[in-house]
C-alpha cells in the first residue's frame, strides 16, 4: 500500500468485504480492504457450503449483477445439490459443498490481482469523524488513512467472545482475535448496539469415523453452476456426505450438562439463530423427538476434517466427548476441534438506509453480520450492494436499490431497514411475497441488464445471454404457431406418451401447460424443439406458470402505487392526526422513504397509512394555495 488516502475503505475481508471491495474497485474507485488476517480472506467460519433455499437465489443474483461469490463457489464445489428439485420452481434452491481451502485461495488471488484494489493487514480501532461525516479510519498502531467512503463488514468480530462451557475467550473464531473500538465509538455516537450469538459444531477426524454405520448422501449428477460465466460441468472430484442421528442417550447426556451451558446459565445474553439452533436448544425445545439428524460433511479434498452439520454446541469439551460418541458411526471419534459459541455486537439495522449508508453518519456504510444477518450469502449480498452504492455516490450516479419484486436481495435489505431484527436474520423463500417472480431460473432476466447498466457486466457477457433469450423467443413462437388436431394419429401418440387425448385443435404451447408435458415430450411427438436445458427449462416454467405470474404482477403493480408516494425523511409523524403513539414511535424510528415501506412496518395499521395519505394531500393543497397567493 503506497497511498494514505483512498476513495473507499472496506473494513473486513469476509464475504461482505470481498464483494464490497471488488464492486468498488471494478467501478474504477481506488479501494483499500483492511483485515486482521490476510491468510483468511473469505474464510468459512462455519459450514463450507454456499447456497440453499433462497440463499442460492441470492448468490445467483450477485452473479447476475457482476459479483464474485458464484464463480468462487463453482470453482471450489465438491458436492452440488438442487434442493426441492421435485417441487415448484419458486422454491427450488441450489447448494454447493465447497473445498474450504480452495475457496479462500480463489478469493485471495482474485483480490490480489484486482486493479484499483489494495490489501492491508491491520486492525481498525476507530473511525475518523468530523461532525456527522466519516473521513476514514484509525488503525491500532495509531496511523490514519483517509477516504471518501468507509464500508464496515466486521462479521462476528466486534467485541466478540467465544464460549466453551463456562470458559470464555476473546475472539470472533478460533485462530482470530476479536476487534474492539468501532462498536463502542458508534454507540457513543448514538447508534443502538446489541448482542447476538452464533455457534459452530465440533470438527472431527475422518479416519476415526465408522462410515458403515451412516447413510451416504451423494450429490447430483447434473450441475447447475451458480455463475452464468462458469463451465457447465464440475471442475473438481465430487464427494459424498453422510447422514447419522442422535438418540435418547445423546439427549440424556446433554440434559445432564445444561447447567454447564453458557446459553442456559445466562452467561450468553445475545439471541441465537432460531433456524440454526444449537443441539442444546433442539433437545430442550423439541423434547418429544427421539432423534435429530446430523450430516457429516467433508471440509475439502485435501483435508481429513469432517464438519458435523446440525450439532452446533457450546457445552464443555468433556460433555461433547460424551454425547458425540453416542451417535452412530462416531463411537470412537477423535476431535480436531470442539464446538463453541460466539457472542458479538451488531448495529440495529433500522438505522441504515436502503443504500446501506447509515442515517447518523454520512459516507459510512454497514454490510453483513454487523446488520444482524446470519449467513455467507446474506453478507455477500449486502457487501455487493454497499460497494455499488458507495461507488455510485462518488460517481454522481443514482443509487441502486432493488425492489422486493426484483430480487431476494431487495427483500433482505428492505426487511432489515424496515423491520429490523432481534435475532440473526436468515433469508427464506417464504419471506418474499412475490417469490414466483424471484426464481433461480429467471435471475439473469431480472438482473443482468442492471448489471450492464451498473458497469459490472460487460457487453460481451450480456450478448451471450441475449442469444439464449432470443432462442427462448424463437421456441415460444414455434410452440404457439404449431397446432395439433384431434385426429386418430395424434391422439394415439399422445395416449402412448401418457397424456390425455385432444378434444379440439390445440397448440403445442397450450399442450405444454400440462404437468406431464415438457420439451422431451414435444420432441418425442416428432416436433422440432430445443432440448438445451438453458432454453427449455425456463421456457417450460414460463408457459406452465404464466397465469400465476400474471396475477402476481397485478399485485406488484398495486404495491408500486404506494412506492411512488415518497415521504420526507424529516416528516414529523406526531403532527399527523389519527396515528397511535406506537405508530408515531415506529414511523419515526424507521423513517420510511415511501408509503409502501411505511405499510410494511410491524405495528403500523392500514388506518395509519390512510391518515398519512390524507396528511400529505392536505399539505400539498396548502403549498399550492401559498404559491397561488404569492
Amino acid at each position: 500500500m503506497e497511498s494514505k488516502s483512498f476513495d473507499i475503505i472496506v473494513v473486513g475481508a469476509g464475504h461482505a468485504g470481498i464483494e464490497a471491495s471488488l464492486a468498488a474497485s471494478r467501478l474504477g474507485l481506488n479501494t483499500l480492504i483492511i483485515t486482521t488476517n490476510l491468510d483468511r480472506i473469505g474464510y468459512m467460519s462455519c459450514n463450507p457450503a454456499i447456497g440453499g433455499l433462497a440463499k442460492g437465489h441470492m448468490v445467483r443474483e450477485i452473479d447476475a449483477m457482476g459479483g464474485e461469490m458464484g464463480r468462487a463457489t463453482d470453482a471450489s464445489c465438491i458436492q452440488f445439490k438442487r434442493l426441492n428439485a421435485k417441487k415448484g420452481p419458486a422454491v427450488r434452491g441450489s447448494r454447493a459443498q465447497c473445498d474450504k481451502d480452495l475457496y479462500v485461495s480463489y478469493m485471495t488471488q482474485t483480490l490480489r490481482s484486482q486493479k484499483n484494489l489494495s490489501l492491508l493487514q491491520g486492525e481498525v480501532k476507530s473511525l475518523l469523524l468530523k461532525d456527522e461525516i466519516c473521513l476514514g479510519v484509525k488503525l491500532e498502531d495509531g496511523s490514519e488513512i483517509q477516504s471518501k467512503k468507509v464500508i464496515i463488514t466486521t462479521g462476528t468480530f466486534m467485541n466478540a467472545v467465544m464460549h466453551v462451557g463456562l470458559e470464555q475467550q476473546s475472539g470472533g473464531r478460533v485462530g482470530d482475535r476479536a476487534t474492539s473500538g468501532i462498536s463502542d465509538q458508534m454507540k457513543s455516537f448514538g447508534f443502538k448496539v446489541f448482542r447476538l450469538k452464533t455457534g459452530t459444531p465440533p470438527r472431527l477426524l475422518k479416519e476415526s469415523i465408522d462410515f458403515s454405520k451412516t447413510t451416504p448422501q451423494p450429490g447430483d449428477e447434473k450441475f447447475y453452476p451458480f455463475s452464468f460465466l462458469s463451465e457447465k460441468q464440475y471442475k473438481l472430484p465430487q464427494v459424498d456426505c453422510y447422514l447419522s442421528y442422535t438418540n435418547p442417550e445423546t439427549h440424556e447426556i446433554i440434559f445432564k450438562n445444561l447447567d454447564k451451558s453458557p446459553i442456559f446459565c445466562g452467561v450468553i445474553e445475545g439471541t441465537g439463530p432460531r433456524y440454526c439452533p444449537s443441539i442444546e436448544d433442539k433437545v430442550t425445545r423439541f423434547r418429544e423427538r427421539v432423534r435429530h439428524q446430523t450430516f457429516l460433511e467433508p471440509e475439502g479434498l485435501s483435508t481429513n476434517l469432517i464438519y458435523l452439520q446440525g450439532i452446533s454446541t457450546s457445552l464443555p469439551a468433556e460433555a461433547q466427548d460424551q454425547f458425540i460418541r453416542t451417535i452412530a458411526g462416531l463411537e470412537n471419534v477423535k476431535f480436531a476441534r470442539y464446538g463453541y459459541a460466539v457472542e458479538y455486537d451488531f448495529i440495529e439495522p433500522t438505522q441504515i438506509r436502503h443504500t446501506l449508508e447509515t442515517r447518523c453518519i454520512q459516507n459510512l456504510y454497514l454490510a453483513g453480520q454487523i446488520n444482524g444477518t446470519s449467513g455467507y450469502e446474506e453478507a455477500a449480498a449486502q457487501g455487493f450492494m454497499a460497494g455499488v452504492n458507495a461507488a455510485m455516490s462518488l460517481l454522481d450516479k443514482d443509487p441502486v436499490v432493488l425492489g422486493r419484486d426484483q430480487a431476494y436481495i431487495g427483500v433482505l435489505i428492505d426487511d432489515l431497514v424496515t423491520k429490523g431484527t432481534q435475532e440473526p436474520y436468515r433469508m427464506f423463500t417464504s419471506r418474499a411475497e412475490h417469490r414466483l417472480l424471484l426464481r433461480e431460473d429467471n435471475t439473469l432476466d431480472r438482473l443482468l441488464d442492471l448489471g450492464l447498466e451498473i458497469g459490472l457486466i460487460n457487453k460481451d457477457q450480456h450478448s451471450e445471454i441475449e442469444i439464449l433469450r432470443e432462442a427462448r423467443k424463437v421456441e415460444r413462437n414455434r410452440l404457439a404457431s404449431t397446432t395439433l388436431y384431434p385426429n386418430e394419429e395424434t391422439n394415439s401418440k399422445l395416449s402412448a406418451l401418457g397424456t390425455k387425448e385432444l378434444l379440439k385443435p390445440t397448440t403445442l404451447e397450450v399442450l405444454m401447460r400440462r404437468v406431464e408435458v415438457d420439451s422431451n415430450f414435444i420432441h418425442n411427438l416428432g416436433y422440432e424443439v430445443s432440448l438445451d436445458p438453458h432454453v427449455a427449462e425456463q421456457l417450460e416454467i414460463e408457459i406452465k406458470y404464466e397465469g400465476y405470474v400474471k396475477k402476481q404482477l397485478e399485485l406488484v403493480n398495486q404495491t408500486k402505487r404506494l412506492e411512488l408516494l415518497r415521504l420526507d425523511e424529516n416528516l414529523d409523524y406526531s403532527q399527523i392526526r389519527g396515528l397511535s403513539s406506537e405508530e408515531v414511535e415506529k414511523l419515526g424510528k424507521v423513517k420510511p422513504v415511501n408509503l409502501g415501506q411505511a405499510q410494511r412496518i410491524s405495528g403500523v395499521n392500514p388506518s395509519a397509512i390512510q391518515a398519512i395519505l390524507v396528511h400529505i394531500k392536505g399539505r400539498k393543497k396548502i403549498n399550492q394555495l401559498e404559491i397561488v397567493q404569492r
